[in-house]
Order: C-alpha cells, then structure tokens, then sequence
C-alpha cells in the first residue's frame, strides 16, 4: 500500500519519504515521534500531583498551592485518551487484523495491570486503610470492565478505572480505523469537530446529573477523546493538519487546564483542556516530522516517558501504602510535605522502572515473539506506546 505524505524530517528521523496519497502509511513509513513519548510523562506527573493534593501532604499557604497546581491533575488523564486515539491511529498496520491488534494491545497493558492489582490485593490484606474487594468486585477488575459500574470503578488499584476505558476503545478500534481508512480530509476535520460536540454535550448532562450518577468513569463518555486523537491523527498522516504550531498549542493547553476550577468539578473539566490537547499532540507530533525545535523529544523526558505507563499504575499504591506510616491526610509545612512527597515520588519512580523492565518489557517480548517471527519485515522503528 502506498504511503501518506509526510514533512520534511532529519537524517536522524527515518530516512525514506512518503509519497503523496490519501492512504493510510504503511508500517515502514511511520516514523517514530518521541515527544509524544515525552508529553506521556508530563501527563503522568499531574495525576501524580493531583494524588499528592488529595493525600494533603501539605497545610496552609503550602497546601493552597499544590492545589492550584495540581488540583486539575486528573485532566491529564484525558491526554492520555486523546494521545491514545492518536498513536493507534498513528502506527496502524494496514490490513492488520483485529485479534493481532487486540493481541498487541494486551501485551502492552495486561501484565503491569496484574502485577499492581495483585498487589494492590495483597495490601488489601496487609496494610491498615485499604478496601478489600469482594470477588466480584476483584474479577471485575481483572477483567477490566469495573468501570462500567460506578460503585466498583475504584477496585483494587484505583487508577485501573481508565484501563477498563482503553480496553473499551481497543475493542472498539478496528471498525474505527475502517471508518478513517475511508474518509478524507474533510471527513477527519468533521470528525474531530463531532468529538469536541460529544464531550461538550456529555459534560452538560453530567453536570444536570440527567444520568443520576457522575460518568466521568464510564468507558462509553470517554470515547470520544479517543476518536478526537483518531480523527487528528488521521488529518496529520494525509498531511492537512493546519493547527498551530507547539507553543501556540502548548499555552492552550495550559490555559485550558487552569479554567478547570471554574467549572463543575468531575467530567466537565474535560471541556476546559480537550481541544488544548487535541492542537498540543499533533502540533508536537509535526513538531518531530519536521524536525524543529521540541523541549518534549529530550532523551531523559523520553526515558521517563517509556516509564510512565508503570509510574501511573504504581505511584497512588505507594501513597496509599504511606497512610500506614504518615497517617491519613497527615498536613504537613513545606519542608516535611516536600520531602515526603519527595520519598513517595522516589520509591514510585524506582518502582516503575522494575515494574518497566522486569514485567512490561519482557511480557510483551514474550507474549509477541510469535507474532513478530512471521512479521519480519517490519522495521523496528519505536512508536510512542499508547
């Protein structure tokens, strides 16, 4: 299959150009876009300060602030669907199947999910201050569809409730990327601009409780950040992304994301910082293809990037594990609040990193090295992982 047009590019980046079609681009010609890899950790760090403002580490005029930085920490949540929806699309294999894309999928998410609900389970047993699930409740989880229930969607390790979401947009990917293999241009702007419809007109029935519960949790409210990323994704591979450029979105964003206290808190801080992400990706996205200036493409942010998967998995156990030493909500000046959040992000950090290397890696090595023998001719350019 022909490839789609892509800008100008380094030497460093890859080293063949794409010809003009309205095709998606074939595996070879899908460069890889490490700012999007370094923007992950980013996203990664406000949930992490978001937690640290609800475990109220800090007191006073310390306490306020971490709670004007962070308190709209769980937006970064919706980057990561955003992102999601864009790296799919982004790295699609034309003519893929779905069992090999669902195949590929689990092999990113499923062990660290395991690993951190089990041990979220033995700390269930173990540690004062935690829930313990009932069987139900923990098969839920496992399963990834305890979301879908509101008064489950926290089971276990808390964060896992926007696993069950991705694994709603992976099984919805493969009739959706149908679709944007389909459209053109045209057909990808209308998209996106159908999505930031969706998310405006779910943020109004959430906030007149139409539904009788918050759903900011429900797989199905998510969704269309996931398209958004999609329909972006699929204007930039046809090379008609006319967003402005990375630091026009970047301050967007940031706008975006400190209105989040002047609306209702929960699902409608969504509308606040959607489109902010939706011009930030891409713009950082082109940013790499065109080889201009990206502070997010840094080797180390890229590093912490490749470890922020494992980091937001594990960051919110070790808080809650340091309820058993700190007591809950303990409300500490500046010195003690920054050193104890200082330790927990530490062991988090050092955590992900085995949770990195000697889970993530090695599982999905070993749960693809069948699919990756008979697709040899595949180049091993990395992409951002989704």
């Amino acid at each position: 299959m022909t490839t789609a047009t892509r800008a100008p590019r380094p030497p460093s980046a890859t080293e063949t150009a794409a010809t003009a079609t309205t095709e998606s681009p074939s595996p070879a010609a899908a460069p890889s876009l490490p700012s999007l890899t370094g923007l992950r950790w980013v996203a990664a760090l406000l949930v992490f300060g978001l937690h640290v403002n609800n475990f109220r580490y800090f007191d006073g005029t310390a306490g306020r602030t971490v709670n004007w930085a962070f308190g709209a920490g769980a937006t970064g949540v919706s980057f990561f669907f955003v992102l999601s929806g864009f790296v799919l699309t982004w790295s699609a294999r034309p003519g893929d199947r779905a069992p090999a894309f669902w195949r590929r999928r689990i092999a990113r998410i499923l062990p660290v999910h395991l690993v951190t609900a089990a041990i979220a389970l033995l700390m269930a047993y173990t540690l004062a201050h935690q829930t313990k699930p009932t069987l139900r409740q923990g098969l839920a989880n496992v399963l990834l569809v305890h979301s879908w229930w509101r008064p489950w969607w926290q089971t276990l390790d808390p964060v896992s409730w926007s696993l069950a979401c991705e694994a709603f947009f992976y099984a919805a990917f493969p009739l959706l990327a149908l679709l944007l293999r389909r459209i053109g241009g045209r057909g990808a702007a209308a998209l996106a601009g159908a999505s930031v419809l969706a998310v405006l007109a779910l943020a109004w029935v959430d906030t007149h409780h139409l539904l009788g519960q918050p759903i900011d949790s429900l797989p199905a409210a998510r969704l269309p950040e996931f398209v958004l990323g999609a329909a972006v994704a699929r204007l930039v591979l046809l090379d008609r992304w006319r967003g402005p450029g990375l630091e026009a979105s970047l301050a967007l964003a940031i706008i975006g994301y400190f209105l989040v206290p002047q609306v209702t808190a929960g699902y409608p801080a969504t509308t606040c910082t959607v489109i902010g992400f939706a011009l930030l990706i891409p713009a950082a996205a082109v940013a790499d293809l065109r080889g201009l200036p990206s502070l997010w493409r840094h080797r180390r942010l890229v590093r912490l990037g490749e470890l922020s998967f494992a980091f937001y998995m594990v960051h919110l156990l070790v808080l809650r594990a340091g309820t058993n030493v700190l007591g809950v909500k303990p409300r500490y000046g500046v010195t003690e609040g920054l050193a104890v959040t200082a330790v927990a992000f530490t062991v988090s950090l050092g955590l992900s990193w085995i949770l990195y290397e000697a889970v993530e890696r090695p599982a999905r090595r070993l749960l693809l090295r069948g699919r990756r023998r008979t697709d040899t001719r595949r180049p091993a350019a990395r992409q951002p992982d989704a």
